[in-house]
């Protein structure tokens, strides 16, 4: 969040004799920024293990209850659900641990799947897509049926170059696909929707957004992914319900705003997975918006 401000700063008063002027003005909403968003210690709740069709877990994947599942109900192993990425990816912000993305989306696989699922969280917060590729690393140990990435906020703030990001975003979701795992990526969310960044730096912060999210859309394709445009997805709920949407720092998701995005991520993450019916009776449970966004991992991000 600084290296924004501060970068915003330079960008915004850039601009002959006013340039010390408005630099000095953007430092110090920057600093009353930062002094709200910003929490020491802060960090995610951790429910890593095996989900089942009933709607328990996380068991420990040697559980004999999984292994009996599987049997009785004739499927092949148990599915396994890496979350790669951010903060978001890691659910920071959700008021219980079952609240958590990871454990939204293992959950909905399971059940829609009618078969295990088990989650592992190797997402980092303050990740950007320079230490992606270590994810990556850990996630090929045991590959994973699906893989569910979350990236680029951090980019924006620390003035990673889109196209470099994008390049990198490919290259982990190309390395991902090489040992068949299905791979699903929320682009990068409009940071312009958090009010606590203050004009003019939050409307920089929303063009830099999209014009990530645009580049990551196309690496991702190219990479045999599937995208989901987060920004144009979520961006004007976001927008419109600030103090339901986002959590005590009003940076990250509240526990609602992880269950707005994973209704926008759990269809394209079951249909990948499953069969054409999937995608529905998901889209269904969570709402007519989700199925009326149409489909979420053939979304590009186009204009605000």
């Amino acid at each position: 969040m600084q290296h924004l401000l501060r970068t915003m700063a330079v960008v915004a008063g850039a601009t002959g004799a006013t340039l010390g002027a408005a630099y000095g003005m953007l430092s110090r909403q920057g600093r009353r920024a930062r002094r709200h968003i910003v929490i020491p210690g802060w960090l995610p709740f951790r429910a890593d293990g095996v989900y089942l069709p009933d709607g328990t877990g996380p068991h420990a994947p040697s559980n004999p209850d999984i292994a009996m599942l599987a049997s009785a109900e004739g499927h092949s192993p148990v599915l396994r659900l890496a979350m790669l990425g951010d903060s978001l990816a890691a659910g920071l912000g959700v008021d219980q641990a079952e609240q958590l993305p990871g454990v939204v989306l293992a959950r909905g696989l399971a059940d829609d799947s009618g078969r295990p699922v088990q989650l592992d969280t190797l997402a980092i917060c303050g990740c950007t897509s320079r230490r992606l590729a270590g994810q990556v690393d850990a996630a090929l140990i045991d590959p994973p049926h699906a893989a569910l990435v979350m990236i680029g906020a951090n980019d924006v703030t620390r003035r990673i170059p889109p196209w470099e990001s994008a390049r990198l975003l490919g290259e982990a979701v190309s390395r991902l696909r090489a040992v068949g795992t299905t791979v699903i990526v929320g682009t990068c969310p409009d940071l312009g929707t958090i009010r606590q960044i203050p004009q003019p730096l939050r409307a920089i912060a929303h063009t830099s957004s999209w014009a990530l999210a645009r580049v990551q859309h196309d690496a991702i394709c190219a990479a045999g992914g599937l995208p989901v445009s987060l920004a144009q997805l979520l961006a004007r709920d976001f927008r419109s319900q600030p103090d339901i949407l986002f959590g005590r720092d009003h940076f990250h998701p509240s526990t609602a705003g992880y269950e707005t995005a994973c209704s926008m991520l759990l269809p394209t993450l079951c249909s990948a997975m499953g069969d054409g019916d999937v995608d529905d009776q998901a889209a269904s449970r969570f709402g007519s918006r989700t199925a009326a966004a149409g489909s979420p991992g053939t979304t590009r991000p186009g204009s605000p």
